[in-house]
């Protein structure tokens, strides 16, 4: 019998299923891998998640293995040649505005101690756990992405909206959105 999935259940969609399987919902402590889903949900702005998930290993080598401190030192020529890059979205404003991020990302690192420690305090540390039967049920935003998204804005920020931020959190692991029958949901009430 095979696993009911969120998603990625659809024969083509086997990335999208390890994905799902492996690290949606999962909670995430390490700040590089915080700071990948920044950029990556950032790039995904107005694309489907699997445009950008398909391309992530070209943005892992395009941006240093998401180092943000090699990130930050990106210089304007650099960025101009991943413009021509066919394996990352080579939208202007989102290319900059990953070495834009990067800088904010170390402001606040050094500010808390680590990214992971900002991240998660907007979530009291813990994970928020949502039962759901159907996608139609899962907000776009809530209260806390509205607050985590202005406070990114606030410390220099760029595509961090508040639709972009929730679906961040959802990836990291800030919330458990998995639906009630999928075989990860494991807080069923």
């Amino acid at each position: 019998m095979e696993k009911k999935r969120c998603f990625g259940n659809k024969p083509g969609q086997e990335a999208y299923a390890r994905y799902h399987d492996d690290e949606w919902g999962k909670e995430v402590h390490d700040d590089r891998t915080l700071f990948e889903f920044l950029i990556l949900e950032g790039a995904q702005a107005g694309l489907t998640w699997y445009t950008i998930l398909i391309r992530r290993e070209e943005y892992r080598k395009a941006f240093h293995d998401f180092d943000p401190a090699k990130v930050a030192l990106m210089t304007d020529a650099e960025l101009e040649d991943l413009r021509s890059n066919p394996g990352i979205i080579r939208n202007r404003l989102k290319i900059y505005s990953v070495r834009k991020n990067a800088l904010a990302f170390l402001e606040i690192q050094k500010e808390f101690g680590s990214f992971d420690n900002f991240l998660w305090s907007f979530v009291d540390n813990k994970q928020i756990v949502n039962h759901h039967q159907t996608y139609r049920t899962i907000p776009v935003t809530t209260e806390v992405s509205d607050r985590l998204s202005k406070a990114l804005k606030k410390r220099g920020m760029s595509f961090v909206g508040s639709t972009i931020m929730y679906a961040y959190m959802q990836a990291v692991g800030l919330v458990d959105d998995h639906l009630d029958d999928c075989w990860l949901k494991t807080h069923i009430k």
